[in-house]
């Protein structure tokens, strides 16, 4: 007898193929896959999926959940949207590898505005925190490597280039990372001190990872954008052809500036694959960015950890330096009266969120720059930020691009979260698919499943295939659709009725089970 039997499916496998009928049998956590209707199978539990498509689960290439996760492991606003696998430690920003627990503290007091700080981050490496994942959370979780522990590791938190004998040290953490699971290099140019590496530290470090199978997951260098529009991208394919690492540019988009044409950055990934490289690219599906405000700050005070940028909070020369320096970027405008910002934690701030710095300025009767310092003073540097990132008009041409894939960025707390955090997958379905068409069903899927499944390297998930993990979404494609909007953004989706994470139900009839049966994926060959 086996545990589930899905029938009078349509079956979509992840291939970018087109449905048909069959059911979907689950023994265990394994799936095994039937053309057409069959007969006299026994099962303890059967599900009509007559008028539903039945399909892989989503896999989320860029999250911020990887602490988050920990502290609420049912995960619902990911879960819910059919995703039931993500890559966390992007941007740079892994909670692996440390030398001990003060400096990952450290370290996750500095990244408190993307994840929630956990009060027994006991671990130290990959193994470790994969382990953490077993069967504990509602989901898999993967975990890339950031260059910004490899630089605490190796350099600290100078703003310098590495030595030759800093490199070598931090090519063999990042191989001993690699051989306990972790699934290759990512990399935060925005965020101190992974953003203190030159290309060639980057290059070395890209060897490493690719002599064991990985990939450079890349958050590329915004600084690069004084000498072109492409440059930051420029950067990481070099880095690409001179280690001869696949590269991945993950939230690739036209920025909101509208800076060239978007045929620009999809020709340069179109030139790049024509020339031999392998590159591919994420994006997603709203047009507002997020991230944790103090990316707001100057390197210069935070070079040396949190608690200098800590200590720059507090100096008033300091602060009229830094105030001064964010006033003559070009972004300040909407940096200031268009991004909003969200996680307050403290009761008396609560009534800021939501609300942009400029808002707040005037509620406070402050200077926007000194609102936003005390603020982050009174916060403990955990704040978050939000507004309009990409050129809205551009995005579908990302959206539905062969060499790109859907991922989330999302961050999960706040009371104004970005809208993606609850609705990046199901839009997809709803809007690029049904109700614009930029997509067929089944290439949307693909971009969702099979394709981010390649790209990490996952032997076993992405598609419906007999003897892979039983990883499963089913969803109305008429009704599904997505709730979630700039101004009221922690809604579910509907039309989402069943999630199946190893086997095991997690969304059943649209209500989550409290099934924690995820684990931590650990690349093919690691130690455990």
């Amino acid at each position: 007898m086996i545990d589930l039997l899905i029938e009078n499916a349509r079956i979509i496998d992840g291939t970018g193929n087109p449905w048909f009928g069959g059911s979907a049998l689950v023994t265990g956590d394994t799936l095994v896959v039937r053309r057409g209707e069959i007969d006299g199978v026994e099962a303890k539990r059967t599900v009509d999926a007559k008028g539903r498509v039945v399909c892989p689960g989503f896999i989320d290439l860029h999250s911020h959940a990887g602490l988050t996760i920990l502290g609420e492991p049912h995960h619902d606003p990911k879960v819910r949207q059919g995703v039931t696998t993500e890559l966390v430690g992007i941007d740079g920003i892994s909670h692996v590898p440390f030398k001990s627990r003060e400096e990952l503290e450290r370290y996750i007091w500095l990244d408190s505005g993307l994840n929630w700080r956990p009060p027994d981050a006991d671990w130290l490496t990959a193994s470790d925190l994969l382990s953490r994942y077993d069967n504990s959370v509602a989901i898999n979780v993967a975990v890339i490597v950031g260059n910004s522990p490899l630089r605490i590791w190796g350099v600290g938190w100078d703003n310098r280039p590495a030595t030759d004998v800093e490199i070598a040290d931090m090519q063999a953490v990042l191989r001993e990372a690699m051989e306990e699971g972790a699934w290759g290099l990512s990399t935060g140019l925005d965020y101190p001190p992974g953003g203190f590496a030159d290309t060639g530290e980057l290059v070395a470090l890209s060897e490493t990872a690719a002599s064991l199978g990985g990939f450079y997951h890349t958050h590329t260098r915004a600084a690069l954008l004084a000498k072109g529009h492409l440059e930051p991208w420029q950067e990481a394919l070099e880095i690409g052809r001179r280690s001869g690492i696949p590269v991945h540019l993950t939230h690739y988009r036209q920025s909101r500036q509208g800076l060239g044409s978007h045929r620009d950055y999809l020709g340069l990934v179109e030139d790049a694959r024509a020339a031999g490289m392998d590159v591919t690219f994420d994006c997603y599906t709203y047009p507002y960015s997020g991230t944790s405000i103090v990316i707001m700050i100057p390197f210069w005070a935070k070079e040396g950890g949190p608690e200098r940028l800590i200590s720059a909070l507090k100096d008033p020369d300091d602060r009229a330096r830094m105030a001064k320096e964010i006033r003559s970027r070009s972004d300040f405008p909407a940096a200031w009266g268009e991004n909003w910002l969200t996680n307050f934690r403290r009761p008396e701030n609560s009534r800021y969120d939501g609300k942009s710095i400029a808002e707040i300025a005037e509620l406070r009767e402050q200077e926007p720059a000194e609102a936003l310092f005390d603020l982050l003073l009174s916060e403990n540097l955990g704040i978050s930020t939000v507004g309009l990132g990409t050129n809205p008009q551009t995005l579908p041409a990302f959206v539905s691009h062969p060499a790109g894939m859907i991922a989330s960025d999302a961050i999960l707390f706040g009371e104004h979260p970005n809208p993606r955090t609850y609705g990046c997958f199901p839009v997809v379905l709803a809007e690029f698919v049904r109700a614009e068409r930029h997509l067929r069903l089944s290439e949307a899927i693909r971009k969702m499943t099979s394709f981010p499944a390649q790209r990490l390297g996952l032997r076993d998930r992405g598609m419906l295939r007999d003897g892979f993990k039983a990883d499963v979404v089913i969803f109305d494609p008429e009704r599904v659709k997505t709730r979630a909007s700039k101004d009221d953004p922690k809604q579910y989706p509907v039309g989402i009725d069943y999630v199946i994470v190893n086997g095991q139900m997690v969304i059943d009839e649209g209500q989550n089970t409290g099934a924690l049966p995820g684990r931590g994926l650990r690349r093919g060959g690691a130690r455990t």
